[in-house]
């Protein structure tokens, strides 16, 4: 694996010059423009504080994008991870997500050297689509407080919810006005403008402003520090292991979600640049961001999708792109944290809220509704709600365990289809069919024979009770578990048994192993098996054609 990121090193900086160099710049530069008022937005929204979503943009933005899967990959903290964060810091404290952190960081290290990467390919697009927008409705949930101006109690968004019923909700309308404010700055900001100075940016600005020109009386970001070690970091002081099994869950969910949306965002640029990422150096990369991040007061990051979006169409060339990024977030925290500690809270809760519209899958989310995929809906509702009421780990074994049980029902669904024989189907219509076959009936079988449907096939024999012979076409088949083996090889016996002539056509390639060892081979005998329907009834025009079962 060092071997490769070498070679792969090479290959990326071959050719490396001053113009290079200037687009890396600049996309940098403008990757950190959008990922400023990110950073600090996700950074509250956590729980956690401004500065700490500012520094862990700088550390994993650096880490990550020298170690990671490819060249486009831009990470740091995301509304998703912002979510989950809400109730780890509400049941462990500040302390806590530190240490999940740091925990979650060496499990991604080391899924990425087991070579893991490919797991996600196994989770289906509507449990990711179900879970996304989940989570853009816990963000959205989560910045009604400081939209409004408003105090909840509870640690997930929807106890916070529920709480604005039993205690009341008188808002803030000052907030209010500058968080809708900020919100219609994002709508209607002009698209082309947008691929200059992203939207985000300007509606912060300009609340930035208004607050401080008129001296109003809202919550802002506070005190932002011009260090790299914030005073609440991770102490390895306070870690006893006895407490570390407390933090498994917690740092697995982590670890999770940074493994899910890296590695999609990852597939995602690798579609729009034709560079493919190599998804377990990704998670070592990860790892090794999430270790650091906490030691300095940061939290989970992971790529984000927009970011690196936005690096991709603004030029980048190489991973210096990324570095770059976290070096201009960097100057801007030494240089404007004294001008950043005066946003309004509610200006970055209306960043977040238009942020968690955008980040709805709006084109799949209208394929799969108005295509009525009844299943994709079911797993699509069922892992949003999931999200929202339970958590990232919940949500997702609740997402795939349904996409399994449809994908299992989808399975059992086998075709049978009864055919007496038809001499007129015959390539040679002159040709004399084989007196066994004069009360035969062609059997053709479509699907795969697995345990949840071996029924049907024990059912075939009933059907067949007048019959001389019998000629089953399996091309149909696809696969054959050892239970639908055994049921299969059963029903034979039973027709040999009662003197029926069995013959099989039409055996896939990879249903030829199955019926080896199973006894279904031996059962028929090699002679009986044919390449199809018509091979098995006019054998003496095809003499060739017999079904090889050569090793």
């Amino acid at each position: 694996m060092l071997h490769k990121y070498f070679n792969d090193l090479k290959l990326e900086f071959r050719g490396y010059n001053s113009q290079k160099l200037m687009k890396d710049a600049m996309a940098g530069l403008t990757v950190a423009a959008v990922a400023l008022p990110l950073a600090l937005a996700f950074g509250v929204s956590s729980g956690a504080s401004a500065a700490s979503g500012l520094l862990t943009a700088i550390i994993s933005g650096i880490a990550i994008s020298i170690f990671g899967g490819a060249f486009y990959q831009i990470s740091g903290p995301t509304g998703a991870m912002a979510a989950i964060l809400m109730s780890i810091i509400a049941q462990y404290g500040l302390q806590g997500v530190f240490i999940a952190t740091f925990m979650a960081g060496i499990m991604l290290v080391l899924a990425g050297v087991l070579r893991l990467g490919r797991l996600t390919a196994f989770i289906p697009m509507p449990v990711i689509t179900g879970f996304t927008s989940g989570i853009a409705i816990v963000i959205a949930l989560g910045q009604i407080d400081n939209f409004f101006g408003v105090s909840s109690v509870g640690g997930t968004a929807v106890e916070k919810l529920g709480s604005y019923f039993v205690y009341g909700f008188s808002p803030d309308w000052m907030s209010f006005a500058i968080g809708a404010a900020a919100v219609l700055i994002m709508l209607f900001f002009p698209k082309k403008w947008s691929n200059i100075v992203p939207s985000s940016l300007i509606a912060i600005i300009a609340a930035t402003a208004v607050s401080m020109l008129f001296s109003l009386d809202i919550t802002s970001v506070g005190t932002v520090p011009s260090t790299f070690l914030l005073a609440d970091r991770l102490s390895f002081a306070d870690m006893s292991f006895s407490d570390l099994q407390s933090f498994l869950m917690p740092a697995f969910s982590i670890a999770a979600l940074c493994m899910v949306e890296s590695l999609l965002c990852g597939a995602s640029a690798g579609r729009m640049t034709g560079v493919k990422l190599d998804s377990d150096r990704e998670l070592i990369a990860q790892g090794i961001g999430n270790i650091l991040a906490p030691l300095f007061g940061g939290i989970p990051a992971t790529a984000a999708i927009a970011r690196t979006s936005v690096a991709v169409k603004s030029g980048a060339q190489t991973r210096l792109a990324g570095v770059f990024h976290a070096v201009v977030l960097l100057i801007s925290m030494l240089l404007l944290g004294p001008v950043m500690s005066h946003i309004p809270l509610s200006a970055l809760a209306g960043v977040l809220m238009v942020t968690a519209w955008r980040m709805n899958d709006w084109s799949m989310i209208k394929y799969i509704f108005s295509k009525h995929f009844n299943g994709a809906i079911f797993k699509y509702l069922a892992t949003m709600l999931a999200t929202v009421v339970f958590d990232l780990t919940t949500a997702i074994v609740i997402g795939v365990a349904l996409a399994l049980i449809f994908l299992i029902a989808h399975l059992s669904s086998l075709e049978i289809h009864y055919e007496p024989v038809n001499r007129n189907r015959l390539h040679n219509h002159n040709a004399k069919l084989p007196k066994e076959y004069e009360n035969a009936m062609v059997i053709y079988i479509t699907g795969t024979v697995i345990f949840s449907n071996t029924q049907a096939i024990a059912e075939i024999a009933e059907r067949l009770r007048d019959k001389s012979a019998v000629i089953f076409s399996v091309r149909g088949m696809s696969y054959m578990d050892i239970s639908g083996a055994q049921m299969f090889l059963e029903l034979l016996q039973d027709l040999k048994s009662r003197g029926v002539a069995v013959s099989v056509c039409g055996v896939a390639d990879s249903l030829m192993e199955m019926i080896k060892r199973s006894g279904i081979e031996d059962c028929v005998g090699q002679e009986r098996f044919f390449k199809s329907v018509e091979y098995a009834l006019d054998p003496a025009s095809f003499p060739q054609m017999k079904l090889s079962f050569a090793s």
